[in-house]
């Protein structure tokens, strides 16, 4: 890396985004299992839990999915109930849109856009040379969404012989993503305004978790902590402006 944080000429922005990706396997693979085996539980082949990953590739919405259809609920509702918790992506575009050079790829890749990646991304592409970041974006995406398949497919396929050969990993492979997801979370801590963003969302999630709304507590914290960062942010803002205006 160079003072500016760009990739130097002799780093490939390729094995730049794989490796950055690798950390995600610890939480991905884990939890991947964990769906292959509930999938095939729930009635489903290995085949089509193994679809489901590469195509959906949502992760709550997928347990979500499978418990629907496991269920017999309507289809129309168990679209509704996937699109309503992974409407967090319209928050996540356009916090990337300023940092993605022009490309037709674009629409095809943001399916390997997740909640991972998309914090990878968020720090990450700042420091790129625009040329560098299409490249590292699609690594970045293809070693998450490769490892999530293989995961599914390795727990649909033997995921009762590993828990019943090690039961610990039964009770241990659930948490896992949420494990990743405080690792990534604990930098942005040294923000105050984050800080008081993240405590607001988990505050909202935790509440509404125990009020019962589970299936809404997702997107309703995470339009919870859009709004309170933008309200901080332009507090920040604001009182910058007016630091400016009495020594201008």
């Amino acid at each position: 890396m160079d003072t500016a944080g760009n990739t130097s000429p002799t780093t490939s922005p390729w094995r730049l985004g794989a490796k950055d990706a690798l950390p995600l396997l610890g939480g991905y693979i884990p939890v991947a299992i964990s769906f292959g085996l509930i999938s095939v539980q729930a009635g489903f082949s290995a085949l089509e839990s193994t679809l489901i990953s590469a195509l959906i590739y949502a992760g709550a919405s997928q347990f979500l999915f499978i418990a629907m259809v496991a269920s017999g609920a309507p289809l129309w509702l168990v679209v509704l109930m996937t699109l309503l918790i992974n409407a967090r992506h319209v928050v996540y575009g356009p916090n990337l849109a300023p940092y993605l050079p022009p490309s037709r790829y674009w629409p095809w890749l943001m399916h390997g856009l997740t909640d991972q990646i998309f914090a990878l991304a968020h720090s990450r592409l700042p420091l790129l040379a625009e040329k560098d970041r299409l490249g590292w974006y699609t690594a970045a995406a293809l070693v998450a969404w490769f490892s999530w398949i293989a995961g599914t497919a390795l727990g649909a396929v033997a995921g009762a012989q590993i828990t019943q050969r090690w039961p610990l990993l039964g009770d241990v492979m659930p948490f896992a993503l949420p494990a990743l997801f405080l690792v990534l979370l604990a930098p942005r801590f040294t923000s105050t305004v984050w800080s008081l963003t993240l405590v607001c969302t988990i505050s909202v999630a935790m509440l509404l978790k125990l009020l019962g709304i589970s299936n809404g507590a997702i997107p309703l914290a995470a339009l919870a902590g859009v709004a309170m960062f933008y309200l901080l942010q332009a507090r920040v803002n604001a009182r910058i402006k007016n630091g400016v205006k009495a020594h201008g």
